[in-house]
């Protein structure tokens, strides 16, 4: 399909473009124009109801609270039925000293800034998936009513989960309130995994592809850490500057529970084992 439709709306000048992989949930292109580069995604307007609008306000949010380096939202909408992100082109470098200290640092900074209420002023997405956003005055509640309880019962609904499993997540979803530590919401990236950063050519960290909301801090933690880890430097920068409560660690299975859930309904296999083992360990 081509681009210059979306190319025209834009109002680039662009040489040529390039496809770029990686990505299972939409169409990436590198364009050049006579002096910059730009990153387009593009998706047909109805598989995903406006993801890109939601991604582009997730981006925006972090830009205006974080010091990590974000992509600028450019321009996006809709032509011929296809949606549109363009986005900042961010170019690639390489590790230099202090990174893993200024990323874990920029995260605690970001999360350093209490909001009002857990949940979003919209609903959006977690990779192809819906995440419901609304708003809570408690944390509990919020993880137990729009991240747990509603992934358990689509797992369900598909057979894929069985009645004690439904019983056993709402056994956690009652401990919850007594499990975490009692903090203000905070701004988090809601996806921050080793596939959504990268170092910038001067050498820091960008983050891109937020799910965001106010939430537990602590989820991002998590998920930092379901697939493998980062640098124990990023921790420990994190640490210093906002430090973690006690038995943090014991707390990253709850943590990790959300995405796990979202990896079991999108992809299934050991997902859903990983998910069940952690729902049985709280009961």
């Amino acid at each position: 399909m081509s681009l210059q439709p979306i190319l025209d709306d834009c109002g680039l000048t662009i040489t040529r473009y390039e496809p770029l992989h990686g990505g299972d949930i939409n169409r990436a292109y590198c364009l050049y124009g006579n002096k910059d580069k730009y990153f387009l995604k593009v998706i047909e307007e109805g598989r995903y109801p406006t993801m890109f609008e939601k991604e582009a306000t997730g981006l925006q949010s972090l830009q205006v609270n974080s010091i990590l380096k974000i992509p600028s939202v450019i321009k996006h909408g809709i032509v011929n039925n296809q949606q549109y992100l363009l986005l900042e082109w961010i170019g690639s470098g390489s590790i230099k000293p202090g990174f893993w200290e200024g990323f874990g640092a920029g995260l605690a900074q970001l999360h350093l800034k209490k909001q009002k209420f857990f949940g979003w002023d919209t609903n959006n997405y977690i990779g192809s998936l819906a995440q419901n956003n609304s708003i809570f005055p408690s944390w509990h509640l919020f993880y137990s009513e729009c991240r747990i309880l509603p992934l358990v019962k689509q797992l369900f609904d598909q057979g894929i989960f069985l009645k004690q499993d439904v019983v056993s997540v709402e056994i956690v979803c009652k401990k919850s309130e007594f499990l975490f530590p009692d903090e203000p919401p905070a701004l988090l990236h809601g996806d921050l995994w080793s596939g959504n950063f990268k170092i910038t050519t001067e050498g820091g960290a960008a983050i891109f592809d937020p799910a965001v909301y106010y939430g537990h801090r602590e989820m991002d933690i998590g998920m930092t850490l379901l697939f493998g880890g980062f640098d124990q430097r990023f921790y420990d920068a994190y640490h210093e500057t906002y430090p973690l409560e006690k038995d943090w660690k014991q707390r990253l299975p709850l943590t990790q529970l959300y995405p796990l859930l979202v990896h079991a309904l999108l992809f299934g296999g050991h997902y859903v084992e990983s998910a069940r083992r952690i729902m049985k360990n709280y009961e």
